[in-house]
């Protein structure tokens, strides 16, 4: 039997529709990925195409892995030659190779979103503007923005002139602020996307060589695609024109991020001749549990009709369960999970996922779990490559790698402590900006620069150290540079000598970094590439939140719908579900009524992450930044038929579901000094 005869009728149409536009709108759990793997695997083993040819972009590098896993699966190797990466991972192979053409060096470094805010707040400082009116993450929201639609800073100023001072004032950030990340070589997220644009866009010779080499380029998740993204698939495939993108503009929840759900609802207008095909089988849920996601989905306007159905039979209602409290809310969740597990032994603590609209309303949510000893991860947690001492030491890794890298300089330029003083490092920079070079470059004769000349010795011993370091790394393996840097600069021993109740965990972390840095060659190895420090670097910064999902872990999760997306659970919770708390509040007063679907949306992901069971709980009072606020039932619940849920709306009481506590703990907020054991932010055991 041939591995294409496993998959359904439109799957097959999906996988076998090779040349061309095609439009795979692909329904939550209709086996997308199977999809596009074996799509891929077809066009290398029945139509002859070359692996160098067929360009795969995902979303997250979770995902880039497993589709290259499965494809090797299928062909039994031979999907080395394929390029799966993210969006992001693409434009940095890209650009490594061509940004000199833009008059970058190929070494750039890529900030993250703690370097954007340190870049921004310098910004800030030296235009004078007020941050308690016009705060750093404001501006870096709508630079980001700009950035999405592919507006430069004078495009910016243009589009924008005469409008209000803000915006004049965030014009003038978003110019300096991309300055000074010119200076240091450096670029953001939202950069490697527009940088990549702007080289397709100026040289020729670049992209008639990219389009030659991806004859054949996919999509996943195309509903996810902002402007830059589109106009990027847009030029590659402009040539063979063989682009088959696949997504549901039903989960298109990301606009907040720059998503544009028009990339997919508008596809077959940019390309006419496109063959569309609707993947409707549900393989995770029940009917009911289908039904439900169907009837609330369906009042949205703005999307092409689809109805997802499954063979997995009817399955049970859906519940509806509404309490006094949030407190009470709380409660009963965790004591139906202990229920269910008490009375079906084959179920683990994994198989139950607590969802909600926003992080604030885990907590209480967490309280109880900690009462009820029920271990859990909180998806969303501090990432690992976040906590100070990764930082740190990345902080060294960069400045050998990359010494015009001031942010990274300053950073670690006295830690640990060695005498330089904050006076001193103002005086070098002020002298570099000044002298028109990078600051470490003149911390390398930092005895020379004016009425610093002692403090200037310390800068020179610093800058000798670095490049000592950069003498080993050439004779030297990566995790070997690793370990000479944490004994050059004595970084281990001042984190012993700290004193910090947590130094123990810190080091530890900065141990599993050296365990990180072996894998990354291995990796390295195994593919037949050279393992760099750049290579590194740059691996870590693309490294998305949604990758740190643990799996394996017996623990119930807790997160945010929008982290939810793409996975599923046996047991799901949909907590919060009042009007002003899902759909928010912004988006019951938005007008035009684009921001309710958008939050109808993220219902039908929720809905849709549950495979058996599904429990929808609302709260008739909410504590909110210490006011009480009574909210009716969620429009999004209201819309699920009464034949498909089982709603009890019975007062519940204290005594039945609750541990006790006073309303006036009510808040949110876990209370000083209350239990934590059995939880763990995800990211494992990591202290913050």
């Amino acid at each position: 039997m041939s591995i294409y005869e496993t998959l359904n009728r439109e799957q097959q149409k999906a996988c076998f529709q090779t040349e061309g536009p095609v439009l795979i709108l692909a329904g939550a759990g209709s086996g997308k990925t199977r999809v596009i793997t074996h799509r891929i695997a077809y066009l290398i083993e029945e139509c002859e195409v070359s692996p160098w040819n067929i360009l795969a972009i995902t979303f997250t590098n979770k995902a880039a892995g497993e589709m290259r896993e499965r494809v090797d699966q299928i062909l039994g190797g031979g999907a080395q030659g394929v390029w799966i990466s993210t969006f992001h991972s693409m434009c940095v192979r890209i650009l490594r190779r061509h940004i000199d053409l833009l008059g970058y060096e190929p070494s750039f470094v890529i900030y993250d979103t703690d370097d954007q805010k340190t870049v921004m707040k310098e910004v800030c400082k030296k235009l004078r503007i007020n941050t308690k009116d016009l705060r750093e993450r404001e501006i870096l929201s709508a630079v980001s923005a700009a950035k999405n639609e592919l507006m430069t800073p004078l495009q910016y100023h243009e589009e924008y002139d005469g409008e209000s001072y803000r915006k004049k004032q965030i014009g003038l950030a978003y110019e300096e602020y991309q300055r000074l990340l010119r200076k240091n070589n450096a670029l953001d997220f939202d950069d490697l996307l527009m940088k990549t644009v702007e080289l397709l866009h100026s040289h020729d010779e670049v992209l008639d060589m990219y389009r030659h080499r991806f004859r054949y380029i996919m999509v996943d998740e195309y509903q996810d695609t902002n402007a830059a993204q589109f106009e990027i698939v847009r030029l590659l495939a402009g040539g063979y024109r063989n682009l088959c993108v696949v997504g549901d503009d039903d989960q298109s929840i990301y606009k907040f991020r720059g998503a544009d759900i028009r990339n997919i609802l508008d596809f077959e207008k940019v390309y006419p001749d496109a063959m569309v095909v609707r993947l409707e089988q549900n393989y995770r849920s029940t009917q009911t549990i289908l039904d439900a996601a169907n009837a609330v989905i369906a009042n949205n306007r703005r999307r092409k009709e689809k109805a997802l159905w499954t063979d997995h039979g009817k399955g049970v209602p859906v519940r509806l369960r509404s309490f006094s409290t949030a407190m009470e809310e709380a409660s009963f969740v965790v004591r139906d999970i202990q229920d269910k597990m008490d009375r079906d032994k084959s179920l683990t603590y994994k198989d139950f996922a607590v969802l909600y609209r926003t992080n604030a309303q885990a907590r209480l949510i967490e309280e109880r779990l900690v009462l009820g000893s029920v271990p859990y991860n909180v998806v969303g947690g501090t990432n690992f490559y976040d906590r100070r001492e990764i930082k740190d030491v990345l902080c060294y890794l960069k400045t050998i790698d990359n010494g015009r890298d001031d942010l990274a300089v300053r950073r670690i330029i006295n830690v640990p402590k060695r005498g330089i003083g904050a006076t001193t490092v103002t005086r070098a920079a002020d002298y570099a900006a000044f002298s028109g070079k990078s600051l470490f470059e003149v911390m390398e004769r930092g005895d020379q620069i004016p009425d610093i000349k002692k403090a200037g010795l310390k800068l020179r011993a610093f800058a000798e150290m670095i490049h000592e370091c950069r003498q080993y790394a050439l004779t030297h393996s990566l995790v070997e540079l690793g370990r000479f840097v944490l004994e050059t600069t004595g970084y281990i021993e001042a984190l012993r000598a700290s004193g910090e109740e947590d130094a123990e965990d810190r080091e530890n972390n900065v141990q599993e970094l050296m365990s990180k840095l072996a894998d990354f060659e291995q990796r390295m190895s195994d593919e037949d590439q050279e393992a760099t420090l750049t290579g590194f670097l740059e691996d870590v910064a693309l490294v998305a939140d949604i990758d740190d999902v643990q799996e394996g872990d017996n623990r119930v999760l807790l997160m945010t719908l929008h982290s939810a997306k793409g996975l599923e659970f046996p047991h799901v919770y949909l907590t919060g579900m009042e009007e002003n708390i899902f759909p928010s509040y912004q988006s019951v007063q938005d007008y035009t009524g684009e921001a309710i679907e958008e939050e109808r949306r993220l219902a039908y992901v929720g809905i849709t992450r549950a495979m058996q069971d599904l429990t929808l709980t609302r709260a008739q009072c909410r504590m909110i930044r210490g006011e009480v606020h009574f909210n009716p039932v969620s429009r999004f619940a209201a819309e699920i038929p009464e034949d498909l849920v089982d709603d009890d709306t019975v007062r519940r009481t204290r005594r039945n579901y609750s541990f006790d506590l006073d309303l006036e703990a009510d808040s949110g907020e876990i209370p000083f000094g209350s239990p934590s054991a059995g939880r763990s932010r995800s990211g494992g055991s990591y202290s913050a």
